[in-house]
This record gives structure tokens, C-alpha cells and sequence, in this order.
């Protein structure tokens, strides 16, 4: 609708993965690379986790299209297959369209096949998305595929996609061999607002674009806000957004546009970041019906009683507010969603509030181990925010830590581990 309004060729922010919109920055390109070395050395299990919406199907794709010439991809997408569905849909995709009945005649099907590529100088990768959805004995049967080899090579190489519960899964014992196979983890970590601003600009110049910024440094960042930095969200929000601008008949995006399209989506702001509560409205009812955009709510300014700003005296004593704790549990969820499963953190305390926490977040002091964080989760099946302090790389140093604060007054510290956390974490949107 808006495409020959701002002198573009194509839709930019479509969410269907497409490789010719690809986007190197925030170490996609870095990420690339190091699959295709891996893929290149033949051997282990490859594991990429990201957040829903942070680009795995995308970089999937555009990772099938610069494997080498020798080498035959095979797609697993369904996450629900029982082994022997599996060992069909690999025959299919390596041309055996009559697969033989019953396991283990597969099985010898599926060798049969791998050792004849092998000999032609080929090789074979599967590439597993939604993995985090594969049953533990699922998994742990493709683990078993690949142990199909000769005396030198192995004939099939596995690469797993999935969300951050797949680390979870990963940490069951049961499957501990599957674990160890794994030789190279990779996490796609959500977009900054430079990398925002980059994504953004690229998208629009690969769809015809050539005009001036269109979104501005403030803009990006309340995006990056909005979206958490997942390039799924950014494309929704800014396909709405100049579709919302479009609509107004300008070419001048502001954040009323940004905001109508983040209703539209159903994304919201974090309430720190929210304005005083306002509505707008530049549209018919009509118009919006009939360009497919939800009717924008006429802005109304509320009239609110303001307290006189706090002096410096008084700002260095205020305990955050229930807000900043909701924030820092939202920046907690992004770094659980990147950082390492085995990373150790020391839970000081808890409550069944927002403001409760925030009073024992004022309560803390300078030895209280760095950085402080908020997790937002499940505490014996009941949601609390949860004070944690400290990020360790092993549990000897996060107990080195713990010995050191003082005795506790009514909750007992412990040490948690991100991938335990992540099992638990609550949205906090």
C-alpha cells in the first residue's frame, strides 16, 4: 500500500525469512562463518539457540544457500516426527521416495545411502528447526544418527535450532552423550539500537529505497525498546509504522506512528518509558477499516498531579520504584535468553511484589556482588521477583562470593545457574 509513497520496489519488512534481505550485523555474519568452518571440519553436533523471532529460521536459510558444492542439506522442520517418520523424511530429501518398512531397515536404507554419497565425495548436514519441541528420546535418537560412518568420517552431520528451552532440555542427564557431542554453541543475542538503525537501513535500500533516514535515533530506541531486539518484531512494527504514516500522508514518522502501529501489534512500551497516558486519532474509522489498520483512539491528555522534582539529597536515598524493577527483570530476560547456561548468579532474596522488591533492592549495599538483577519467575510454582547479584563462570567462584556476604537476616542466598532459570522465567511484557 505504502511502497510507491516512499519509492520502493518491494515490501522491506515482510517476516517471511528471505536470504536477499539478510543481515550481517549484530555478528550474524561472524555467526556465518563459523557454521560454515564447522560444517567444513565434518564432525559433532552444532547448536544455534536464539529468542523467538531473533533470526534462526533466517540465518538457516542463508546458511543452506553458501554451503559448499559437495554438500547435501537435509531439512527437518517438524518437531512433532517420531524416529521413524524422521529417517522417511531424511530418505525423501536424499531422493529415496520409498522408504523401507520398520526401523532398522531404514536405518540400513539411510547407510546404504550415506556411504554412496560418501563415495561420490559428498557429504550429508540435517538441518533440525523447533528443536527445542523434539522429545528427549527423539533427541537422543539423532544423536544415534550420527554414528553412521566409515573408518575416517562420519556421514551425517547434524545442526539444531532452537529457543532458549532447548538449553534446558540439553541439561537433562538422560540425554548427556548428545551434550557431549556438541562442538560448537552459538546464541543469537537481540539487536542493539545501532544495530537497529543498521537493520533497519539495510532492509530499505535492498527493497529500492533512497531517500533520507526515515526513522530517527530516538525513534530506533524506543523500536529497540518495543521489540526487544528481535528482527521479527522490528519488522513488524516498522512495516505498521509506515504503513500508520502513509495513512496520515506524510513522510515525517514520528512516535505517535510508531506508537499506533506498537498498539496495533500489541506491543507495549515498559511502563517507565510510558508517556502520560494519551490516545490519537488522525483517521476515519474507514479509512483505517479499509487500509487494515486498527482505528487509532483520539489522543487526550490526562491531568495528572506531578510532585516537585526530588533534590540531590533526596534522589541518593530514593528506593527504586516498582517499575525499575520491572525493567531490570525485562533486561534479565534478554540476558538469560543470551548467556552462557552454566553462568551462576547468588539469589538474595525474594517477594511476592513488584514494590516489596524494589524496597530490597534499596536495602542493598556496596558489597552486594555486581551486577544486580531481577528475575521474574516461578518460586515453588508461584510467581515472585526474585533479587539475584553477581555473574560468575563457574560455581567455585560464585561460592567464594556467597561465603563472603553477611550472615542473612530472614532469607538463606543460594546460587542459581541461567540454564535453571530459564525454565522458570515469566514474560514480563
Amino acid at each position: 500500500m505504502y511502497l510507491d509513497y516512499f519509492g520502493l520496489k518491494e515490501a522491506p519488512f515482510r517476516i517471511t525469512p528471505n536470504t536477499e534481505y539478510w543481515y550481517a550485523g549484530g555478528q550474524r555474519g561472524e555467526m556465518l562463518a563459523a557454521l560454515l568452518y564447522a560444517i567444513g571440519q565434518g564432525e559433532g553436533i552444532i547448536k544455534v539457540v536464539g529468542e523467538v523471532g531473533s533470526g534462526k529460521t533466517m540465518l538457516c536459510r542463508k546458511l543452506v544457500a553458501q554451503l559448499p558444492g559437495n554438500v547435501d542439506s537435509v531439512y527437518l522442520g517438524n518437531p512433532s516426527l517420531s524416529p521413524d517418520d524422521m529417517l522417511a523424511a531424511i530418505l525423501a530429501d536424499l531422493g529415496i521416495e520409498a522408504p523401507e518398512a520398520g526401523r532398522q531397515a531404514r536405518l540400513a536404507q539411510l547407510n546404504t545411502t550415506l556411504l554412496a554419497r560418501h563415495e561420490a565425495g559428498r557429504r550429508v548436514v540435517v538441518f533440525v528447526e523447533e528443536a527445542q519441541g523434539i522429545a528427549l528420546d527423539n533427541l537422543e535418537f539423532l544423536r544415534l544418527l550420527t554414528n553412521l560412518e566409515t573408518a575416517t568420517d562420519k556421514l551425517l552431520q547434524i545442526v539444531l535450532f532452537g529457543q532458549p528451552e532447548l538449553d534446558a532440555q540439553l541439561a537433562d542427564p538422560r540425554i548427556r552423550q548428545l551434550k557431549d557431542r556438541i562442538t560448537l554453541n552459538l546464541n543469537l543475542s537481540p539487536l542493539t539500537a545501532p544495530e537497529v538503525a543498521a537493520y533497519l537501513h539495510a532492509r530499505l535500500a535492498v527493497a529500492g529505497y533512497r531517500g533520507p533516514d526515515l526513522f530517527s535515533p530516538a525513534l530506533i530506541a524506543r523500536m529497540t525498546t518495543l521489540s526487544g531486539g528481535l528482527s521479527r518484531r522490528i519488522n513488524v512494527l516498522a512495516d505498521k509504522t509506515l504503513l500508520a504514516a502513509y495513512a496520515g500522508q506524510t513522510h515525517t514518522i514520528t512516535p505517535a506512528h510508531l506508537d499506533a502501529a506498537a498498539g496495533d501489534a500489541e506491543m507495549q512500551l515498559p511502563a517507565y518509558a510510558r508517556p502520560a497516558l494519551r490516545t490519537w486519532a488522525w483517521l476515519s474509522a474507514g479509512l483505517a477499516a479499509t487500509l487494515g489498520l486498527l482505528a487509532f483512539i483520539a489522543w487526550q491528555a490526562l491531568s495528572l498531579d506531578v510532585p516537585p522534582p526530588a533534590s540531590a539529597a533526596d534522589k541518593a536515598v530514593l528506593p527504586p520504584a516498582a517499575a525499575d524493577v520491572a525493567d531490570l527483570a525485562r533486561q534479565t530476560q534478554r540476558w538469560l535468553a543470551v548467556a552462557a547456561p552454566g553462568t551462576h548468579v547468588i539469589q538474595l532474596a525474594a517477594a511476592k511484589e513488584a514494590a516489596q522488591a524494589a524496597v530490597l533492592l534499596g536495602s542493598l549495599n556496596s558489597a552486594t556482588p555486581q551486577p544486580v538483577r531481577v528475575l521474574y519467575g516461578l518460586r515453588h510454582g508461584t510467581p515472585a521477583w526474585m533479587i539475584l547479584a553477581g555473574e560468575f563462570a563457574t560455581r567455585d567462584a560464585a561460592m567464594t562470593a556467597l561465603r563472603t556476604l553477611p550472615a542473612p537476616s530472614a532469607a538463606t542466598p543460594f546460587l542459581r545457574t541461567v540454564g535453571k532459570m530459564r525454565t522458570v522465567a515469566l514474560p514480563t511484557g
